[in-house]
């Protein structure tokens, strides 16, 4: 096993996440333990989601077009687990990051709902996200998914299977200092800000049923959801899935990996910098402010985000709450994704109607 501090850190905090979000396990265990240090890591699983490319590209070749949707959709995965906190190399970075969207928009026209791109105008650019929609269901209703700090668009085809299995549409988009916006946005605290820019896109489609929207955050995106919800009013519902309440008060206790996503994703000069901008990040004075349904989740063993916040979210909201803390569960539970993922589908159905 490798004495790096930080690789350790990183293969003992993420295996659970990797494997929930579609990551083999055999690959996981192989991968990590080739490694000697976390500088390693981006380069190692990029090798490795260049294998699963290239069997997806191969079935392509001979019109195998479910199965080049499955392993395209899986090498987009990989590569961005390859890619998604390692600002150490920018260069290897944005290599990895950007052969995840070409590996999962290749996968999207053959994936079951397929899916299409799409571009919301913001602040005189664009937002890029995805949309699926069950078939053979006219006007869904539309669950609007937040990722998190080093989630991105490309992490979320095993989040979004449940909603569409019940016949609701996802359209999962990167904000402000995610995904393919992290280039040009700085994180922000007014996550309502770009959700409106989302809302306002969902309601010109005639595909969509813009009566009928709920909100979903993971991680981070489990505070820039129920921000979001609490001042834009065509929200109908919300699930937050292991989000901070006020997030620079875990500034101490975060990997440092995660803190340098941090600094890199806010534009700061410095660690203090990052740390003081992060203080917008907050639902104190906000959250009052949610009076829809909210579904909280958290693992009572999660290492970055304590599940008191959790507990202190579904207090302070002045709409009805339901919370799920898992006792034995890690980050967001995903070490026990089975204890929450159907069953918050099934809410968001219910309340979405």
């Amino acid at each position: 096993m490798s004495s790096d501090p930080v690789l350790q850190a990183a293969i003992s905090h993420w295996s659970a996440r990797f494997v929930a979000n579609g990551v083999n396990l055999s690959d996981f265990e192989d991968v990590t333990a080739a490694m000697n240090s976390y500088d390693e890591w981006c380069a190692a699983w990029s090798k490795r989601a260049g294998l699963h490319e290239q069997i997806g590209r191969e079935a392509l070749a001979k019109k195998h077009f479910r199965t080049a949707g499955e392993c395209l959709q899986r090498a987009g995965v990989y590569y961005h687990f390859a890619s998604f906190l390692f600002l150490r190399d920018m260069a290897q970075m944005k290599a990895a990051h950007k052969k995840q969207i070409e590996c999962r928009q290749a996968a999207l026209p053959y994936l079951d709902p397929p899916g299409e791109r799409v571009e919301i105008p913001y602040e005189g650019k664009t937002l890029a996200g995805i949309l699926r929609k069950p078939v053979g269901v006219a006007r869904p209703p539309v669950v609007v998914m937040a990722v998190g700090l080093d989630s991105t668009k490309e992490e979320t085809e095993a989040y979004e299977a449940p909603f569409l299995a019940r016949d609701m549409a996802i359209l999962v988009f990167e904000g402000p200092g995610q995904g393919e916006a992290q280039y040009d946005f700085a994180i922000r605290g007014d996550y309502e800000v770009p959700v409106k820019a989302v809302i306002d896109y969902i309601e010109t489609r005639d595909d969509l049923d813009a009566r009928r929207i709920g909100m979903w955050g993971v991680s981070l995106g489990g505070y820039y959801a129920p921000r979001a919800t609490a001042f834009e009013k065509r929200i109908k519902a919300c699930i937050a899935l292991g989000g901070p309440f006020e997030f620079s008060k875990a500034w101490d206790t975060l990997p440092q990996v995660t803190r340098e996503a941090i600094r890199g994703r806010t534009h700061a000069k410095s660690d203090e910098e990052a740390h003081e901008k992060i203080r917008k990040l907050s639902l104190v004075g906000v959250a009052q402010n949610i009076t829809v349904p909210i579904y909280i989740v958290n693992g009572r063993l999660d290492r970055l985000v304590p599940a008191a916040d959790a507990e202190r979210l579904a207090r302070e909201v002045k709409g009805p709450a339901d919370l799920t803390i898992v006792e034995d569960g890690n980050h967001i539970a995903n070490n026990r994704a089975y204890r929450w993922r159907s069953q918050s589908a099934d809410w968001m159905r219910e309340k979405l109607g």
